[in-house]
């Protein structure tokens, strides 16, 4: 009797399932070399000696996603989640290695390149993988900064990744910031197969001005406490405020924390400037970490968040095409030796909620606006003395030009530094 082929298995309550058996419906290649990915059997293979990329063509956030696969021997692979559809996914997105493990060709691997690593980041455990040319069952969830891999029912990684403070891996990989993205399979040359593909999206909750875990809010969405006003110029220069005697500062201070009063208030949950005071700033000061701001402009509007109280990250309304904003929010704009426009347009329509993930580590940036990689670990530069490097630590300043602004959800998560 014949052998009927494989098709695709009914998936669990509430699974959805990613591959029908038949076609490669709901999916994109890029990347494409040699033949690419195919189907035959009921399987998704990768050829051998071509691959690519085989991206699912909607975006996932938080999910449990379940499937099969089968190597030959010392076959290579992986997992790509969260992921744009251009770039390298193991560094722009994020990677979980797909590798044969039982029958390795490959020698001097470190521990963090074996089967189901966060590629190049945090080591899995070895020793649940099956032989080649037998099936493997994988299940991965992320959730939040949570990423779990669960092979042939053992847990292989657990991972946190506000637990990654490696200055080098985080400025190596900013794809492991990203809230949402693709999930795809990540040809290396080599043959696989997978089927029976699904996955179940996990609800993500959020409100306003509640820390998610690991941050620290800055803004309580209540009052100003935390914040002081900026000193007049040209004492918004950090470098000059710490030539200021402290009875002096302390006056100054005063003075610029009675402007913030009568210009900045708590309206709904949110920040709002009048567009008449001077600009915010945070009353401690930080050196290297990860922050959330969430912002909105009125049209023809101009902001910018300080880094170590250094201009800046910009914001801007693009549609306006003044002075240059048409290339888009989150460049670092007072750069002149290293770029200062943003990589791609990601601003949403003037009036609508924005969202800056910013991390600052050393003086290299990575800017995240609404999701999209803007600004890819360039480094920014000391405005106030383009020959001193930036300050160690200073504040977090929201900016003003005499518009009317809005801010909420300010975020911070601080990255120890190594002795």
């Amino acid at each position: 009797m014949l052998a009927l082929p494989l098709t695709a298995a009914e998936p669990e309550p509430g699974f959805t399932s990613l591959f029908d058996g038949a076609s490669l419906k709901g999916w994109k290649l890029t990347n494409v070399k040699g033949e690419g990915y195919g189907v035959k059997d009921g399987v998704i293979f990768c050829a051998k000696g071509g691959g690519g990329n085989l991206f699912t063509e909607k975006e996932y956030a938080d999910f449990v996603l379940r499937f099969e696969f089968k190597l030959e021997p010392g076959a290579n692979n992986g997992l790509g989640i969260r992921a744009p559809l251009e770039g390298d996914a193991a560094y722009v997105g994020m990677e979980l290695q797909i590798l044969d493990e039982v029958k390795l060709k490959y020698k001097g691997l470190r521990p963090e390149q074996y089967h189901g690593s966060i590629y190049d980041v945090v080591p899995a455990k070895r020793g649940a993988m099956k032989e080649p040319g037998e099936w493997n069952t994988q299940e991965v969830t992320a959730k939040g900064r949570q990423i779990k891999v669960v092979l042939n029912g053992q847990t292989i990684l657990d991972a946190d990744l506000n637990k990654v403070t490696d200055v080098a891996a985080l400025q190596k990989h900013p794809g492991l910031l990203r809230e949402s993205g693709h999930i795809g399979f990540l040809g290396h040359n080599d043959y696989l197969e997978f089927r029976n593909i699904r996955v179940k999206e996990l609800p993500r909750t959020e409100k306003d001005n509640s820390a998610p875990e690991g941050f620290k809010a800055l803004f309580n969405g209540k009052n100003l406490s935390g914040w002081q006003g900026l000193l007049a110029g040209p004492f918004d220069n950090p470098l000059k405020r710490a030539e200021l005697p402290e009875k002096e500062r302390a006056e100054k201070q005063k003075q610029a924390d009675e402007n913030m009063r009568a210009h900045w208030n708590v309206e709904d949950g949110a920040l709002v400037y009048d567009g008449k005071g001077r600009s915010l700033s945070t009353e401690k000061e930080y050196g290297d970490y990860e922050l959330y701001v969430d912002w909105k402009i009125p049209a023809k509007g101009d902001s910018g968040i300080y880094l170590r109280g250094t201009p800046q990250v910009q914001i801007w309304d693009p549609s306006a095409k003044k002075n240059g904003s048409e290339v888009g929010s989150g460049g670092l704009y007072n750069n002149q030796k290293n770029p200062a426009k943003p990589s791609k347009v990601a601003d949403k329509p003037i009036g609508e909620w924005n969202r800056f993930r910013i991390l600052m580590l050393g003086d290299k940036v990575h800017v995240f606006l609404n999701g999209e990689m803007v600004v890819n670990n360039v480094t920014l530069e000391n405005y106030w003395d383009r020959s001193q490097p930036l300050p160690p630590v200073s504040s977090i300043e929201l900016q003003n030009h005499g518009d009317t602004l809005w801010f909420k959800n300010v975020y911070i998560r601080e990255i120890p530094r190594k002795s």
